[in-house]
Parts: structure tokens; sequence; C-alpha cells
């Protein structure tokens, strides 16, 4: 995945010893990678991207369960969320094999017209498999994060262990007590500060939280500043004033992607968006002389220490 780990647990019952947690940890990180990484052309997800269009690919139960999270959380945002956004990052050299971020012209983002979209994708449960009406590439950066560190705790709670924190790029998954006995304190990043520089912290017993922002991947051109952030329905990066935006829910993988759908979506339609759903959601947006923090109502009682 490109990124670095770090994984706390309090205790190993049954016998089960450090190794073996380490095993877990990396076999699920081995089998994710192996399933969902573009980076790899021998991957399930860059095989599925080559299939044609009215091919049936069968799926893995992975991802499976993942590319249907995906097209879920696409139609709770009306499209802000798709996975099928690939040819569009890498028109602005966010993906694989590029030379880094750059400016997409006009006419390399209307050639793309017909090319993104989940309308053309048809996912069956049984047996689990895709089709895709016309040509499509998946990108799942902004979701299979999140799942790996699910996979992470299940594989954990299996063991029986109770107490431990799970974090991989920045995505976690909290259970039971910390160190002290008391629950996990999770910085929430202030952007534009030095990496690990919290602008709040929550206290959490089992939910999972992730953060997107424009301050981690962007580039800036003619004095503009572009975000990695794309909306899927313009093709062009982000332009609000939304600096970041967390999200705090039981499943790591859901608040992964809802945290990309709110980004996209900007301050005031995330929010509806994060009421509608019921989700704990905290924004910070970049205001004259420094950043303004909104809230959802579900966040609200979090304790903060």
């Amino acid at each position: 995945m490109g990124t670095s780990y770090h994984i706390t647990v309090l205790d190993l019952p049954g016998g089960a010893s450090r190794a073996d947690y380490q095993a877990d940890i990396d076999g699920v990180l081995a089998r994710v990678d192996a399933s969902m990484s573009t980076w790899r052309t021998d991957s399930e997800i860059s095989r599925l991207n080559a299939a044609g269009a009215g091919e049936v690919f069968p799926l893995s139960a992975e991802l499976h369960q993942v590319l249907s999270e995906s097209l879920a959380v696409g139609r709770a945002s009306d499209g802000a969320f798709d996975v099928t956004v690939a040819p569009v990052l890498q028109a602005w050299g966010f993906g694989p094999g590029s030379s880094g971020p750059r400016m997409a012209s006009d006419a390399e983002l209307a050639s793309l017209e017909g090319r993104v979209g989940s309308d053309a994708v048809v996912l069956a449960d049984d047996p689990p498999s895709l089709r895709k009406l016309a040509p499509r590439a998946f990108e799942l950066s902004a979701i299979a994060p999140g799942f790996a560190v699910d996979l992470v705790a299940a594989a954990f709670s299996a063991r029986g262990a109770r107490d431990f924190m799970i974090e991989i790029g920045g995505e976690v998954r909290t259970a039971g007590n910390n160190p002290e006995g008391k629950a996990w304190r999770i910085g929430i990043e202030q952007p534009d500060a030095p990496p690990g520089t919290p602008a709040i912290a929550v206290l959490l017993r089992g939910e999972s939280v992730s953060t997107s922002g424009d301050y981690r991947e962007f580039f800036v051109a003619d004095g503009k500043r572009y975000s990695h952030t794309i909306d899927p329905r313009t093709k062009r990066p982000v332009s609000h004033a939304l600096a970041s935006v967390t999200v705090i829910a039981r499943s790591c993988m859901h608040a992964d992607a809802m945290a990309t759908a709110i980004m996209v979506l900007g301050p005031e339609e995330g929010l509806r968006l994060a009421e509608r759903e019921g989700l704990a959601v905290y924004m910070l947006l970049r205001v004259p002389g420094g950043f303004e923090a909104r809230q959802s109502p579900a966040f609200g009682p979090y304790p903060k220490p």
C-alpha cells in the first residue's frame, strides 16, 4: 500500500504469540495487496480492469464485499464516491506508472466521457461476479486500506483479543481499552501542521476513524493548489474550502469511503450527507487566518479529552 502501520495488542489469549499476530497482519496485507492493488499487474483488480465489456468476471468474496460497499456509498453520495474514477486519476498524474501530479487538459478530460460511472457496473452476489456494460477501470485506494484494518481486527477478535488499536496508513480501528485501561485516545490531524499535530482528539472503544484531506497529496500550478481528491462528476480536483473530513463509524471500510465522499461533496453537501446517514463527522474548513471546525450532530456525544 506504500504506507506504514502501527498496531497495539494488549492481550494474547489462548496461547497465541506475538509471532502469531504478526502472521495475521502480514497475511491480511499480502492478501489485500494481491487482490486490490492497481500497482500490481497481476492483482485481481488489475485483471478486472483489463476484462472487456460484457465479460462476466468472477470475484473473490473480499473484492466483492469492497465493490459492494463502494457502490452503496456511491449511491448514498449521489456519485461523489465512484471507484471507476481510475482513468481520471491517471490523467491528473495520481495513478500507477505516472511521473507525478500534473495538469490534465480539457481535451484529455473530454476524452474520458463515457469511461467513468458505476451505472455501467453490474455486480452479482451468487456467484460473486462483475460485468461491465462499458469499459471501466477501478481504483480502490479510498476504501481498501479501511477494509484491511477491518480484516486485521477480525483476525485478532477470532483469536480472542479484546483490547487493541489498529492503524494502517491513517485508517484506525479500536477495541476495548488502551494500556492504561481507558478508552483509546485518537488524534485528528491539524492540516498544514507538522505530521502528527492533533487539532482535537476523541476517546473511542470499538469504533473506527478515517480522515480524508487536501493537505496530504496536492500540487501547485500557476499559483493554484490542486488536491489529489478528484470529483468523479466533474473529473477535476475539488476546489471548495474543506481541508479535512474525519468520520467515525463501526466499520473502518465504511468510514474510509465516506470520508472521501464527504471530502468530494464539500462542507454543505457533505454535512447534509452526514446528517442523512447519521454519521459522526468532524470537518475543518480553510478560512482567512486559519481553520473553522464544523461537526455533525452524531459527532457531539463522543468524549474529547
